[in-house]
């Protein structure tokens, strides 16, 4: 009888698709040796099932749809053999990837692996075996992570590039170097032009108060286009705010290099002034907030002045009046006022008044400061400097 075969072929990277190293075990090398073995056992392949960028280790059976699929055929009697290039590519888990086994022998699929035969179950011998050898695989698995994460890290403190997704304001260039694989290794280096447009986003970040929204806003009313696409998104502005590499610091999770200064866009004081502000900004911060949340609007005070009776922030209410003129023709006017949170909500006792005419105070406040500015500038340098000092 010519038994129906499926095949299940596994990588964990996306890069091993294609590769040709046999030491990576890929989908190529995977299926040629599935589809040669199955011919020399006169089997017949009826479905192929391939999963890329797929853990073994991290990833559940019950979250893999090649897996869930197979079981579902097993129960339908679809086919007769599970056929891998190594038992490892059904799973490094050993606390799972043995019982996975298990259940599609009990559902009658013999499962082969095309380098260490069949598994089979006909002893407690051969359930230990089974165990022992998912055992060993869930165990290279972490001696693999702990070695890549070591080799991440190691690249990090000495200034390398680390692959993926390089950040806004750089670019690769070949450092002529090749790696164990034959590959030339890339290096990072600041990109003149696209420094320029991280220098002007922290800077109306920081010192003209622009938030994530503004800024994508602004850069594309300059036609500065983003990496890809035509307009900016404000998640993207965000995420170049918070990215330490602009000061010259690579890292790879909670490593972090020294300052590589031929890599620094932004200095350190202007960085910690932009997270000091995202902080501030925050919603669960409101009680310790020094800085407005926005700089655009038609009052100077929102959200940044205080009741002087208890400490409460006052906030801005706007509602319509309408006043008959002395021609008799009604008009509705805009009233805007500064409320005391505390006395409003309810939320303290306030023994002071609700609220404040927004012009009125605004008025007072800009008038303050310019007589503020105007003695300023009547001092000379020398007295401001030594007051200062």
């Amino acid at each position: 009888m010519n038994e129906r075969v499926y095949c299940l072929y596994r990588v964990s990277t996306t890069k091993q698709v294609d590769h040709n190293d046999l030491n990576q075990a890929d989908i190529p090398m995977q299926r040629k040796a599935c589809r040669e073995f199955a011919q020399r056992m006169n089997w017949t392949i009826c479905r192929e099932e391939q999963e890329t960028g797929i853990s073994g280790y991290k990833v559940s059976a019950n979250d893999r749809d090649s897996i869930l699929l197979m079981k579902k055929h097993a129960e339908e009697g679809r086919f007769d053999i599970l056929l891998v290039f190594m038992f490892d590519r059904l799973g490094r888990k050993s606390d799972e990837t043995p019982f996975l086994v298990e259940w599609f022998v009990r559902h009658g699929i013999r499962v082969w692996s095309v380098n260490e035969g069949e598994q089979r179950f006909d002893s407690h011998t051969d359930r230990l075996t089974n165990y022992i050898r998912f055992w060993q695989a869930d165990g290279e698995s972490q001696k693999t992570s702990v070695r890549t994460k070591t080799a991440m890290n190691q690249m990090v403190q000495d200034g390398r590039y680390r692959g993926g997704l390089y950040p806004y304001g750089y670019r690769l260039e070949k450092s002529g170097v090749l790696n164990k694989r034959r590959h030339e290794v890339y290096t990072l280096v600041i990109d003149e032009a696209k420094a320029e447009v991280v220098k002007t986003i922290f800077h109306l970040y920081v010192d003209q108060g622009y938030g994530a929204v503004r800024i994508a806003a602004y850069l594309k009313e300059h036609n500065v286009l983003p990496r890809q696409g035509d307009c900016w998104h404000p998640c993207t502005v965000s995420r170049i705010l918070q990215n330490v590499t602009y000061c010259g610091i690579l890292h790879n999770g909670a490593v972090h290099s020294q300052p590589f200064e031929h890599l620094r866009i932004i200095s350190d004081d202007l960085f910690h002034q932009a997270q000091e502000i995202r902080f501030l900004r925050q919603a669960d911060q409101q009680s310790e907030r020094r800085i407005p949340l926005s700089t655009k609007g038609q009052s100077l005070l929102s959200g940044n002045v205080f009741c002087g009776h208890c400490g409460g922030r006052l906030i801005l209410t706007t509602n319509g009046k309408t006043v008959r003129l002395a021609n008799g023709t009604l008009l509705k006017k805009k009233r805007s006022r500064y409320v005391c949170y505390n006395k409003t909500r309810h939320q303290a006792d306030c023994d002071g008044q609700t609220g404040y005419t927004m012009h009125l105070l605004d008025e007072k406040v800009t008038s303050l400061l310019h007589h503020l500015f105007a003695r300023l500038a009547e001092e000379s340098r020398e007295t401001l400097n030594k007051s200062l000092g």
